[in-house]
């Protein structure tokens, strides 16, 4: 199973990322895939999310401002943020969870660096 995040980068308060994560080894269109951020000496947390129905969720802060896709095909969930500001400053992360043969599986990818700043 492989996870790999790209996309990231340093960017000024107001730009654009688009953030990818291409995965393997599993069945993506059956896993919800989530996109986690862990700033330092902050908690990761859950940012947004897509369900393997296309269904999505948003953290509070970043509504308005970033939309998770996904493409079955590729493989791939992207993270589309606009507006950055510098709170947004982090190391995000994909995740995919998925309900297999009974067990609940989740797996990681290594994540990239955003950074927010002039």
């Amino acid at each position: 199973v492989q996870l790999v995040e790209s996309g990231g980068g340093m960017v000024q308060p107001g730009g654009s990322l688009r953030l990818s994560c291409a995965t393997s080894g599993f069945t993506f269109s059956s896993y919800d895939m989530n996109w986690y951020r862990q700033a330092p000496g902050k908690e990761r947390e859950l940012v947004a999310g897509i369900t393997s129905r296309g269904l999505t969720n948003y953290v509070d802060s970043v509504k308005g401002r970033f939309t998770i896709s996904r493409d079955n095909v590729k493989n791939t969930v992207y993270l589309q943020m606009n507006s950055l500001k510098s709170e947004d400053t982090a190391i995000y992360l994909c995740k995919a969870v998925g309900y297999v043969a009974g067990w609940w599986r989740n797996y990681w990818g290594q994540g990239t660096q955003v950074t927010v700043s002039s």
